[in-house]
């Protein structure tokens, strides 16, 4: 079990990208449409058109590329619900950024 300490640093660098997704939710039957605001290796920061709630396990659909990952809420904004933190199940560059910091190589589960 591992505990983040607050101002420890992300597990890699964010990268400020608009594209355009379809979300898919494993647990109801819901699928919206959203779009990326800031993209990393391990997930994103992103607006959907309707609320999602924390835990959600989700589908992600890169519109432009047609990639697809599993992902899960992790933070809603409490001030506008529909803009989310997302953390992908298996961390990779989903999003097809073309030239990604050199921390998107590393390995995430250092000490």
């Amino acid at each position: 079990m591992s505990t983040r300490v607050v101002g420890e640093s992300r597990r890699s660098s964010r990268v400020p990208l608009q594209i355009l997704i379809t979300l898919l939710s494993l647990d109801e039957p819901l699928t919206c449409e959203g779009e990326t605001i800031t993209v990393n290796r391990h997930g994103a920061l992103i607006s959907s058109s309707v609320p999602l709630r924390i835990d959600m396990k989700i589908a992600i659909h890169v519109v432009l590329s047609k990639r697809r990952a599993l992902a899960k809420v992790v933070y809603v904004d409490p001030e506008r619900p529909r803009v989310c933190g997302i953390a992908l199940e298996e961390p990779e560059n989903i999003w097809g950024v073309s030239f990604p910091p050199d921390d998107w190589y590393k390995d995430s589960h250092e000490s």
